[in-house]
Parts: C-alpha cells; structure tokens; sequence
C-alpha cells in the first residue's frame, strides 16, 4: 500500500495564484448581488439526508454524497433487500447538492426572524457524486442569489440583469442568457396528449445538447412517449426565429392550454420589464429548448453559457412555486440563480482574463540586512500596512540574492533596501523588480508611491 499522499477524485487543491483568481470571481459576484440588496447567509455543509432526497429528481437523488453513521449501523440494517431503506438506516446525513434547497429550510426554519420577501446570497462549496471531467467536480462552489415569498416577475428581469452585469464585470465579453418558462413545457405535454410524463419530458430534453435529438427520441420512447407526440414536440421547440417571434407563434400553438398560455404571458412580462433595464455584453435568448432537469422549477428557468469556449454552462437557475411546502410552509414562491464559479474560471483561464492579474498578495519585500537595519525596517512595514499596502519583511538575514530570487518566484513587484548608507541618508532603495529600475526614496515617498 502505497504512502504517497492524494485526494479523492473530482476534488482539488488551489495554489495562492489560483486561489486570488477565485477571491476575485466571488468578490466580483457578491458585489453585484449587495448591489441588488441581497444579504448574505451561510448553511451547514451536511443536511438531514430526508431535507434532500426528492428534490432534485430521480438522477439528482443518485448524485447526493450520503455520510455513513458512526457506530454499528449495520447491525440495525434490516432491509437489507431494499437499497434505498437501507440508505436512511445507515446514512441519516449527506452533504448538500446545491444551495437551494438547504435555503428552502433554513427559510422554514427561521420565518419568525426574517421579513418577507427575503433575498439573500450564499457562495459556498456543494458535493456531487459524479463522474469527473473538465468543468465537472465532486466539489465545486456555487454562487447563488435567491428571493423567497413574493411572486413578482421583476426579481426575474432583474437575474437577467445580475447575470450580464456580473459575467460582464469579470471580463467576459460573449455569453448568452437563455431563459425560457416550465409553464410553456407543461403546455407542450399538454398539446401534445402526454401531460403526465411532463417530468419524463423535461428530462430528456434536458439532454438535447449531450445525446442529441436521435438520443431524445428513444429517451421519450423509453419513458412512453410515443413517436407522433415525439414529432409534434420536436415541430414545436424546433421553431426559430426573434425572441418576440417565438413568443407570437406559441401564443397560437398553445392557446388550448391554460398553463402553457399562462407561460407565454409571464415570459412576456419577463423580457418587457427587462427592456427597462441597462444591458452590458450578454444577449438574452428566449430559447424554447431549455428545459433544466431539476423537477422543483415551475416558473422562468435560466442558462447560462459562454460562447465559443466549451465547458458547459456557467449559470442557471429558476422559480419555484412551493418549495418550502415540503419543509410544512406552503405557499411562498421563490426565484434564484446560481453562478458556477469552478466553470467560470475555466471560462476565464481559456479567454486569458488573468494575464493582467496579480498573481500574489505582497507588492513589496523589504530586504532583511540584519539586526543594524531592523528597527527601521519594522517601522516601515508598519507604515506600508497602515496604508494597506500588501507587504512583507524578509524573515532572516540571508544572501541578497536568495532574498530577490524569492520576491521573483513570488512575483513581487518592489524590492525595498535598507542598508547602512540608507540608514544614515533616510533614503530607502526600492527596485522595480520588472523593469529594474532603482531609485532613491524617504519612507513617506515610498508609502506615496505604493498607494498611487
């Protein structure tokens, strides 16, 4: 057995660089969502496995990471027939598979101490027992906004808005907001006679994009969907054309349903309120096959992706009408989205948004000369922090150029000298380590230039 150490698949380490390129991903996102006027809150990174399972759909529940209970738990595993029974008498615990429905009980739980409609952000880590790949973890952090107990459409025009101005402040010039109603899906179940596999439905063209509409087609006819529905639904989400075009043409294509009309209605209402609003670099796309797998949507669903770079989706989201009746408070309506943080630096790295990008957190090594120049050293560094800039003391007296071959690898930009003939003219040296310049500056000079 091997003592070479490791980590478990679909999971990762993040190096300083990589990890200030992340801090940079979630400061610029959170500073979008308070801009909004959302608060933040944070919840525990397991939950009760029965909080969980239902949630997400028969391929979610199978990706939820359950945690084994201590103790002799087999000794009271009776049902040893039955995996799923035997799943809650050994595992009562599992580690949360998104941020949404642990919010739905954290909101149930604390409705006394929260006014309605309460909005609120979350960026924190969620577990996913799937097959690794590129863009695709067993741990990754999500970034999600949410509002809880109103049903006003304008949160929905206003995720539109967070989505560009957010994915547009990172540097990303070329995405596309794809946004589309489950209503409008349950009126094509129901137009074309299959109202009751409208789950069945959603999932397979949830996969249009990995299998293919040869793939679709025998999904359906897998889940009882006959071909001629199959025909009449592929004629109905194959249409092409403006965002208003789609609108007008399934106004007439679902006038026979209630609810897919209903959807048509609230889609409009959408994309009116959001025309109200500035638009930065992302094209909006009413886009009839978005479909989302997740079975709690029943409003406005979003997707997210970033044009001409190949990892999937970096965003997505929706409303749901009564998640939190499952936790015994029936009735609030809630919408929300998420920001795929993992993909979006992915994104980022293929667009070459970090180039320009510190790589480190000091922008200045002062030269460690020894015991004469100490105090003055310490003094300044002081200074330096007062004026928040990021600065660092090289810890003992070593060869001056293991001291600049240091600030190199850790690409510092100043390099500041602090010897015997600095200490007598008050005139420190400081080295622009990029362009190896030098020049001869007192210590408030060089707080002066560090901080401009």
């Amino acid at each position: 057995m091997s003592n070479k150490p490791s980590i478990p698949k679909g999971t990762r380490d993040f190096l300083p660089e990589v990890s200030l390129r992340r801090e940079f991903i979630f400061n610029t996102i959170r500073d979008v969502f308070k801009k909004y006027a959302y608060a933040p809150i944070e919840t525990p990174s397991m939950e009760k496995l029965s909080v969980l399972t239902g949630k997400y759909g028969e391929e979610g529940d199978r990706l939820i990471f359950k945690i084994l209970n201590s103790g002799d738990f087999l000794n009271k595993a009776t049902e040893l027939e039955d995996s799923r029974k035997l799943s809650f008498q050994i595992a009562e615990k599992a580690l949360r598979y998104d941020l949404t429905v642990p919010f739905a009980r954290f909101v149930v739980m604390h409705q006394n101490e929260i006014s309605l409609p309460f909005k609120r952000y979350q960026i924190q880590p969620v577990w996913r027992a799937d097959r690794p790949q590129k863009g695709r973890y067993r741990e990754f952090t999500q970034c999600d906004a949410d509002v809880v107990g109103s049903d006003s459409l304008i949160y929905e025009a206003e995720y539109i808005c967070i989505y560009d101005e957010a994915l547009s402040n990172l540097g990303i010039k070329d995405f596309t907001i794809l946004v589309n109603n489950r209503k409008i899906l349950a009126g094509f179940a129901d137009v074309i006679g299959q109202a009751d596999k409208f789950t069945d439905m959603c999932v397979a063209i949830d996969k249009l994009d990995k299998i293919g509409e040869e793939g679709v087609r025998k999904e359906l006819g897998e889940r009882g969907i006959p071909g001629d529905a199959a025909d009449k639904l592929f004629k109905l989400i194959s249409f092409s054309g403006s965002n208003q075009e789609k609108l007008d043409f399934l106004e007439k294509e679902l006038v026979s349903s209630e609810e897919g009309s209903l959807g048509v209605q609230e889609m409009r209402e959408v994309l009116d309120t959001y025309s109200y609003f500035d638009s930065y670099n992302g094209t909006v796309e009413f886009n009839l096959l978005l479909a989302r797998g997740l079975t709690y949507y029943t409003g406005t669903i979003y997707e997210v992706k970033a044009n001409g770079v190949k990892v999937g989706s970096i965003g997505g989201g929706g409303r749901y009408a009564n998640l939190t009746g499952v936790f015994g408070r029936p009735g609030l309506s809630g919408v929300g989205i998420s920001f795929g943080a993992d993909r979006i630096y992915l994104v980022m790295e293929e667009l070459g948004l970090f180039e320009d990008m510190p790589s480190i957190s000091a922008k200045a090594l002062i030269i460690n000369f020894g015991e004469e120049s100490r105090g003055a050293s310490l003094q300044l560094l002081n200074e330096m922090r007062k004026a928040q800039i990021a600065v660092e003391y090289y810890p003992e007296k070593a060869k001056m150029k293991k001291q600049f071959s240091y600030a190199d690898k850790k690409g510092i930009a100043y390099t500041i000298m602090i010897g015997s003939e600095e200490l007598e003219s008050g005139k420190y040296q400081i080295k622009n380590m990029s362009s190896g310049d030098q020049e001869s500056l007192s210590a408030e000079e060089i707080v002066k230039l560090l901080t401009d």
